[in-house]
């Protein structure tokens, strides 16, 4: 099973919206077939190890990280293709959370008298199929905060001068966070600013690594989002669709931005802001599993205080930069330590110079 997640994680990059999945088959100690699922409309894990395997598969045992589905979707069920093969037991990692999958599954390998299993290295298969069990469970993607920071907490200084709080090697970094992502989101203040390309930028990677460049999305309330920036660079665009979601067009610079080939999307709150809520479920619709937010401190403050935050990666730099320097998170004044944002921490390491360090909200209590 701990080969199955690795072959599992081939899909890292590739896989959306599909889970990612990998598949070991043994027989007699030996293992005579293995496979990972790469691309959505290409073969599944199970199939693929099918194919390598053959005729020995009969009677053997099957690793596979994710219940093998029951339906048709862009391929046939991988259950048929097991018992077909007639495979003697099934070890799953993790039910899928899938409504059309969801047990069925594993109760048709029953049905068949092949011997199921579930719940090896179930942690970690969910862990690495995070986004797609919170869009399948909750009908929204998965979130995880990108912050550089000094070691006091500071994101740039009082002019908004930034680059660069982090090495290299952090930054390298969060392309690989970037690559893994759906989508990417950023602020009208981070665009006006900083003037992003938000893409990811990773090379030497291998084939089965090949980067597919995230849905990029501009929080822009009031549309005044330049027409001209590099987000909206028409070179960018065939392989990196931009939405603009906004509240109200007062720059009535809807048509324009159109023409310059990005998306609009109207969801105003009541506060006359963009529902950062419905954003997600928008996002979920398309097919979104995992969202790196990568903003500044306003644009995180309102994903803080909507707890819609599922997991926040600090990069801390050795540096400090002040108490006038900017946040990481605007949020009204906390009066009461019962207020404030507990977090799990999940895992801390050095990159390059820099801390990073990964974090997830406790629920209150």
């Amino acid at each position: 099973m701990a080969l199955a997640l690795q072959l599992a994680e081939q899909g890292l990059y590739t896989t959306q919206p599909n889970p990612r999945v990998g598949c070991v088959i043994v027989k007699n100690n030996q293992i005579i077939g293995q496979g990972a699922h790469i691309k959505a409309g290409e073969g599944h894990a199970e199939v693929l190890a099918l194919s390598i395997a053959g005729t020995e598969a009969k009677d053997a045992d099957v690793y596979v990280t994710l219940e093998p589905c029951n339906h048709y979707g862009r391929t046939p069920p991988c259950v048929d293709a097991l018992i077909n093969a007639g495979v003697k037991r099934v070890v799953v990692a993790m039910q899928d959370p899938n409504p059309l999958v969801v047990g069925q599954g594993i109760k048709r390998l029953q049905s068949h008298g092949i011997l199921v299993e579930i719940g090896l290295y179930e942690k970690q298969a969910c862990a690495l199929n995070a986004g797609f069990i919170s869009r399948m469970t909750r009908q929204l993607p998965y979130v995880r905060s990108k912050v550089a920071a000094s070691l006091d907490g500071r994101t740039a200084l009082k002019n908004g001068k930034s680059q660069w709080i982090t090495s290299e090697a952090a930054r390298i970094d969060v392309q690989h966070w970037r690559a893994q992502s759906c989508a990417i989101i950023t602020g009208i203040g981070t665009v006006l600013h900083d003037n992003p390309s938000m893409t990811v930028r990773l090379d030497n990677l291998p084939l089965t690594h090949a980067v597919r460049q995230p849905l990029r999305v501009i929080v822009d309330s009031h549309l005044q989002t330049p027409v001209d920036c590099k987000m909206l660079d028409g070179g960018i665009l065939k392989s990196s669709p931009v939405v603009i979601a906004y509240a109200k067009d007062l720059s009535h610079k809807a048509h324009e931005l159109s023409a310059a080939g990005a998306e609009l999307v109207e969801l105003p709150d009541a506060h006359g802001r963009v529902d950062l809520r419905a954003l997600l479920a928008n996002l979920a619709k398309r097919g979104v599993n995992e969202v790196l937010l990568e903003a500044g401190q306003g644009l995180n403050g309102g994903f803080l205080q909507a707890n819609l935050i599922d997991e926040f990666i600090f990069y801390y730099a050795p540096k400090l930069m002040g108490a006038d320097a900017q946040a990481m998170f605007a949020i009204p004044e906390l009066t009461q330590m019962q207020q404030v944002t507990d977090l799990q921490i999940l895992d801390v390491r050095h990159i390059g110079s820099d801390i990073r360090l990964r974090a997830m909200p406790i629920p209150p209590k």
